[in-house]
């Protein structure tokens, strides 16, 4: 029977990114690594929009748009493979809580639901607002906690890196 893969593994696993020509444009298909790289970049007591996230994507490779749905589970592998390192306690992780919807609303597809993301950002000094419905939590006046994407080399450990590259193991 074939072992199933990690969320590491599926992080690192060897893929190319791809533009496509589209009829609204040119499309960015990241790389998973790419995706992380964006998020690990986001600060302490920051927030980054998952539009934010693609749009900075988007001007690193030269496309008019990234494609939001290898974005969403690119973002979801990178945050079940922070888990795993935490787990495993491996440090620095990818803080994928800090990543929220562009009305501040928290993501029930990263690991522990919401609830485990709005106790994160609680730690890190965010209000989190409980609404009514679906995926009622979100982030109180996030707009004032947004981080800008600069474009450039990625730095991480102490070293820069481009999108994609990866990061030495800690």
């Amino acid at each position: 029977m074939k072992k199933r893969k990690s969320p590491r593994e599926k992080l690192e696993q060897e893929q190319e990114r791809r533009l496509v020509d589209t009829d609204k444009g040119r499309m960015l298909v990241p790389k998973p690594l790419d995706v992380d790289a964006v998020m690990r970049r986001i600060g302490e007591g920051k927030l980054v929009t998952v539009t934010q996230v693609r749009e900075r994507l988007a001007r690193e490779y030269g496309a008019d748009f990234t494609c939001p749905l290898t974005t969403g589970i690119f973002m979801r592998i990178a945050a079940e493979a922070a888990e795993e390192d935490l787990e495993a306690g491996r440090t620095p992780v990818t803080p994928y809580w800090r990543v929220v919807g562009t009305d501040g609303r928290l993501n029930e597809k990263f690991p522990g639901g919401a609830e485990l993301q709005a106790a994160r950002l609680k730690e890190e000094g965010h209000r989190v607002l409980v609404g009514r419905g679906k995926s009622s939590l979100r982030v109180g006046d996030f707009e004032s906690c947004l981080q800008e994407l600069w474009s450039g080399p990625l730095l991480l450990y102490g070293c820069y890196f481009q999108a994609g590259d990866r990061p030495p193991r800690r």
